[in-house]
């Protein structure tokens, strides 16, 4: 099965892992510029990098010609493709749209016999086959066959006790310039990054375990950076809980509509 995951951040990386472990080619679509935090564990660092891995798993950044050849080797192929218009070329036995914008940015039903969407901006059975839930608590990961997601809190998950305070925002406009690595063990009131000079300081203490790539165009209040309070910096090289519960929903949904199709035939 092909399967063309739109996305290729944290979340959409965890996806992409299970889609490949159970045997399925994967192919991801990024934008020229990607925003990805956990940059360790995002196969969107293919798009910067030119190649990158994800738990031993290598993705690379091509065109669509070289497609075949790259997923007969076991490589994750990435496009710089935003808005996925390989999809009719390639013929995907499913899309899926991990983009998390929290809004449709432009996927509908009809692009393949099964589209899944992640998280909220999505209705299964109107521009989806199926969602799945990205809210941390009780229906984390779970598949929704008719309906939506809960609706965007706009408030971090809990992790070692702590919520927003986890999350680096950028202080002002402008280009993003790292101060410490992925993996470090920062302190609170150090500071992680700069935006036209201006600092943007940890809150709390622990491992950064995600930070925006030099370069990057932000917006003050963007999310740049992550600090895990848990301080295991080991969690640097393995993708979330949350992103495998995702993309356990994302393996049933396609699995799901694959065996209806084969029931009706």
């Amino acid at each position: 099965m092909l399967i063309v995951i739109r996305g290729g951040g944290d979340i959409a990386s965890g996806i992409a892992l299970r889609l490949y472990r159970a045997g399925m080619d994967v192919v991801i679509c990024e934008v020229p510029s990607p925003t990805s935090i956990r940059r360790t564990v995002c196969f969107s660092e293919a798009v910067r990098l030119g190649e990158t891995a994800v738990e031993g798993v290598t993705a690379r950044r091509t065109d669509v010609e070289e497609i075949p050849d790259l997923l007969e080797h076991g490589i994750i192929p990435v496009l710089v493709d935003p808005s996925a218009l390989c999809v009719p070329a390639l013929e995907p036995d499913a899309v899926v749209d991990a983009i998390l914008a929290k809004r449709n940015l432009g996927t509908s039903i009809d692009m393949a016999p099964v589209v899944v969407a992640a998280g909220p901006g999505f209705t299964a059975g109107v521009d989806c086959h199926a969602v799945v839930e990205t809210m941390r608590g009780h229906y984390l990961g779970r598949t929704i066959y008719s309906g939506s997601a809960l609706p965007n809190t706009a408030i971090p998950g809990l992790i070692g006790g702590f919520a927003g305070e986890r999350v680096l925002r950028a202080p002002a406009d402008g280009l993003f310039h790292g101060a410490l690595e992925i993996g470090c063990q920062a302190a609170a009131g150090e500071i992680a990054g700069t935006v036209n000079g201006v600092p943007m300081r940890c809150t709390i203490g622990g491992t950064l375990r995600g930070l925006l790539a030099d370069g990057v165009p932000v917006t003050a209040g963007m999310k740049c950076g992550d600090v895990d309070p848990r301080c295991q910096p080991e969690h640097c090289r393995f993708v979330s809980d949350k992103a495998l519960a995702v993309g356990g929903g994302v393996l049933e949904a396609i699995l799901h509509f694959t065996r209806e199709r084969r029931d009706l035939i």
